[in-house]
């Protein structure tokens, strides 16, 4: 990282968390200091179930809504009589909470939402997302968000994230009221009228920040080819997997005639359907990827903003070496003006000096400040990266560890039933 004490080089820091938003965040929160909500609070969605309604444009249309059910860690201890808590949530829902996530704290590796429509599935299973077989991983995937949410040691600690749990209506209305703008994965903004559009940053903005960024942090850079590899890791598993699947279900229906040496897997369909588990756990991490790419694009764009603010600060004060000095270092309208119709008188000189050294003063203090937040920001950010790399090795490593032993044990009932014929 720049050495904070050369004020003429820009360094990373997060110029749109201000003071008063950190100690918002900080302030904002329904659980003890260090104890994540999931300590104190038993999460799951324990259902879903289609409806019938409006959409937005007056049209009717089918969706499917999910039960979020919650209890006190305290009620379950006393005894299993208490009934949870409970409210409805569509997928959207999920989404929006999801984004306020994003934005309000762009240093975290939020936790991904299971696929809205399926994506690396092998023939015979179904690509509808109102598939039940789809719905129920889909569940799953949203009870496992939850869960990683909820056992995170900052995002757990979020008002809007408890409200979410816990109160049926009006949590949008708070939402709303925290002047931030929703952004979905499709690159379309959903604005509201609520100054959202101050703090988000557009695609756009940040895509012309990732090519004009002279000083690029290495570790950001690093991070980023990371994400990619891991994302084309896992794809590349995902697509073998579906092909391996399609296979064996083609080599279980044609030797099906061959009665009890397969009557094991009757359902060959349950079976490999039963690997999708394994491969939602697979897909979580290939959208962890642009969680970690999201990082990379808030620090390029913090880095472009202070760059282009330290370049200012310079700008400003070679103005004022040659105001009084008289000199013009480069070529420029103004010496040209200055040939043309004569030097300025003393007293415009001074007052532009005067508003010159203004500014200077405040460019030196918006670097200085800007370092501080970047200290923070850079620290808070390595900290999750390295939480989020820690998890990732151990999930992954027991999600493999589990896949194999699956088809172990499978092909074990096979060699015991061919050598029973």
């Amino acid at each position: 990282m720049t050495d904070s004490g050369n004020e003429e080089v820009a360094v990373i820091g997060n110029t749109d968390l201000t003071a008063a938003d950190l100690h918002n965040n900080t302030n904002n929160t329904m659980t003890e200091e260090g104890v994540p909500l999931l300590k104190k609070m038993e999460i799951s969605v324990s259902e879903a179930e289609k409806r019938t309604g409006k959409n937005a444009v007056n049209m009717q249309e089918i969706y499917t809504v999910y039960l979020i059910e919650t209890r006190p860690v305290d009620a379950i201890t006393e005894g299993p009589s208490a009934a949870p808590d409970s409210l409805w949530r569509r997928y959207s829902e999920f989404e929006l909470l999801r984004n306020y996530l994003l934005v309000t704290f762009p240093y975290i590796v939020v936790p991904p939402l299971p696929e809205k429509r399926a994506e690396f599935v092998w023939h015979k299973l179904s690509a509808d997302n109102m598939d039940p077989d789809f719905v129920e991983r889909r569940r799953i995937g949203l009870e496992n968000f939850l869960l990683r949410v909820a056992s995170h040691s900052v995002l757990s600690k979020d008002k809007i994230f408890y409200l979410f749990l816990t109160q049926d209506d009006g949590w949008k209305d708070v939402v709303y009221d925290t002047g931030f703008q929703a952004k979905d994965d499709g690159w379309k903004d959903v604005v509201y009228d609520t100054g959202f559009q101050a703090k988000a940053d557009s695609r756009l903005k940040a895509l012309n920040a990732t090519f004009r960024v002279k000083n690029p942090d290495k570790r950001y850079t690093e991070l980023k080819h990371y994400s990619d590899e891991l994302q084309s890791v896992i794809s590349q598993l995902l697509r073998v997997r579906a092909k391996v699947a399609d296979r064996l279900y083609g080599v279980y229906k044609v030797h099906g005639n061959y009665g009890r040496v397969f009557r094991y897997a009757a359902s060959v369909d349950d079976i490999l359907e039963e690997e999708e588990h394994y491969a939602d756990q697979l897909k979580e991490y290939l959208y962890y990827s642009e969680a970690l790419r999201a990082v990379c694009r808030k620090h390029e764009l913090i880095q472009y903003e202070l760059e282009m603010a330290a370049q200012d600060l310079v700008s400003k004060k070679q103005q004022r070496e040659e105001l009084a000095t008289g000199t013009v270092r480069t070529f420029s309208l103004k010496g040209m003006t200055s040939k043309l119709f004569g030097q300025e008188t003393p007293e415009q000189r001074e007052a532009k000096l005067k508003v010159l050294e203004e500014q200077i003063v405040e460019g030196e203090e918006l670097v200085k400040t800007s370092n501080a937040e970047c200290d923070e920001y850079v620290r808070n950010a390595w900290i999750d990266i390295d939480r989020f790399k820690e998890q990732k090795n151990q999930d992954l490593k027991e999600a493999l560890i589990s896949y194999a032993v699956m088809q172990i044990s499978m092909c074990k009932k096979v060699g015991i039933f061919v050598l029973n014929i």
